[in-house]
């Protein structure tokens, strides 16, 4: 039985291997020369929400290098996960997600104020609101089609968080401004990036198989 275990292992291996050889991947870090805000006054619910909070509007570290960019491979279908949105300390956690078109989106909260969870779309059509008045109630609701999706609370007006509903391979980038997408066939793309405060011009990249393409991005 081991030995037929072992074997079984060793065939999944080299299957991915022979995956990761025929497909290549893209690779980069978002950069820009903007500078973070200040932080958020708190105007309600301080002593659930503290008195001021960072501004997430543009997380960069002394380097540059930019979080919370989504960085999309054009014409690589790719299906994401389905979001979860949690209301935390009184912000978005995560602050940007990225969904399949028509995704279940679920949204919660740890806080003992009353939040609203509500999302709209790029021309101002509300997809959904809801409230979430006690800690641990969870809510589903569709995202609709592809495109950006705004969260707010009507409570907290400061509160952001973005979902980009897509259905080609995409990437967040983090703390340090990486990005990855990997399994990426061989061809010549599209990359485009998105951020809710700065923007950057798109870039032509080609890939070949069992190498990595960088596409590296300045945002203004």
């Amino acid at each position: 039985m081991n030995r037929i275990v072992a074997v079984a292992v060793v065939g999944m291996l080299s299957c991915a291997q022979v995956v990761a050889a025929q497909s290549g991947r893209v690779t980069g870090t978002i950069r820009t020369s903007a500078k973070g805000t200040t932080p958020l006054r708190v105007t309600i619910d301080q002593k659930v929400c503290g008195n001021e909070l960072p501004d997430e509007a543009i997380v960069v570290d002394a380097l540059g290098r930019l979080a919370n960019a989504v960085v999309t491979l054009t014409g690589v279908k790719r299906a994401a996960g389905a979001p979860v949105v949690m209301n935390e300390r009184c912000k978005f956690s995560p602050r940007v997600q990225v969904a399949k078109p028509n995704a279940i989106v679920r949204t919660t909260s740890s806080d003992a104020v009353l939040h609203t969870t509500q999302a709209q779309s790029e021309n101002g059509r509300t997809i959904f609101n809801v409230a979430l008045p006690v800690p641990g109630i969870t809510i589903s609701k569709p995202i609709g089609a592809a495109g950006t999706v705004r969260l707010t609370c009507n409570t907290h007006p400061w509160m952001r968080g973005w979902v980009i509903v897509t259905d080609d391979a995409s990437a967040i980038s983090g703390a340090d401004g990486r990005f990855s997408i990997d399994n990426v066939p061989p061809g010549t793309y599209e990359v485009r990036v998105w951020h809710e405060s700065l923007k950057g011009a798109p870039q032509k990249i080609t890939v070949t198989a069992g190498a990595a393409t960088t596409a590296n991005f300045q945002l203004k």
